[in-house]
């Protein structure tokens, strides 16, 4: 599949900014089933300062925002060639151990609520079987909502409201699986939607490392596992990590978001 992506982040500041550093994760991976065909990043009111591979292997973009600006706003735009691999990555690599992923983070730590989900799962058995399954227990008792959570709420937080987004149904199987002894990870990239024309965020999922396949990805939002729609972005420990966008700035006053996203399946003329 070939997927079209325009992907536009503006920020407007109440005041002036007097100095702000973001970083950007905004560069899709050349991965196991995706191929980068084209990519770039504009910029206004601010500019690129450094670009390098993060500790996950993200491209990582250091940028600075113009002294003075009242916005910013960030533009990606690119084609990337998708194949349908059900979600399977394949071995690990990077500069992390595997069992890095096994630790738990503030996002993903696991209280009542995800130790009743987990509660009578084989940990021993098949264990993609039991991922799956973990997967449907966690979409059956956390309905997708959107307003009821934000980026720092946590798996625990969002299982005992019975509510969340997809990052929080990547939390919360990122969480439970740790749990469970499996090494997991969380994942921040785009969906193809055919039915909608302007998405207002990108999506997020989570990996899961079953030894004989290496990685294999599961979206808890829609019950699959990641097909050709999808396009891999970032990963990291949880949301934090592989979010999309972070900084910090000083004498910005608050400031509004405004995201608008298109990924577009793209025919290929024969």
């Amino acid at each position: 599949m070939r997927l079209a992506i325009t992907h536009r982040t503006r920020y407007d500041f109440d005041e002036p900014v007097v100095h702000a550093l973001q970083r950007l994760r905004l560069t899709p991976k050349h991965t196991s089933g995706q191929t980068i065909v084209e990519w770039s990043m504009h910029l206004s009111g601010a500019r690129r300062q450094l670009e390098y591979d993060d500790h996950n292997c993200n491209t990582t973009t250091l940028v600075s925002v113009d002294p003075g600006a009242t916005h910013v706003e960030i533009e990606c735009r690119g084609i990337v060639e998708t194949d349908d691999k059900m979600g399977v990555i394949g071995r690990h690599s990077g500069h992390l151990p595997i069992w890095h992923f096994t630790g738990q983070t503030p996002l993903t730590k696991p209280g009542p609520t995800m130790k009743g989900l987990i509660s009578g799962i084989d940990a021993k058995g098949n264990r993609l079987a039991m991922l799956h399954d973990l997967s449907a227990r966690i979409l059956s008792t956390v309905g997708y909502e959107k307003g009821r959570t934000d980026s720092d709420t946590s798996a625990e937080e969002s299982a005992a409201a019975g509510r969340g987004v997809c990052q929080d149904h990547a939390h919360i199987f990122i969480g439970c699986a740790r749990a469970l002894g499996v090494p997991t990870r969380y994942v921040s990239g785009y969906l193809s939607m055919d039915e909608v024309a302007v998405q207002e965020a990108g999506h997020a999922w989570a990996e899961a490392f079953v030894p004989e396949l290496g990685w294999v990805g599961f979206d808890v939002s829609n019950g699959i596992s990641p097909d050709a729609r999808y396009v891999r972005v970032a990963t990291g420990n949880d949301y934090r990590e592989a979010a999309p966008i972070t900084g910090i700035s000083f004498g910005s006053g608050d400031n509004r978001l405004s995201v608008e996203l298109q990924v577009l399946h793209q025919t290929v003329a024969q």
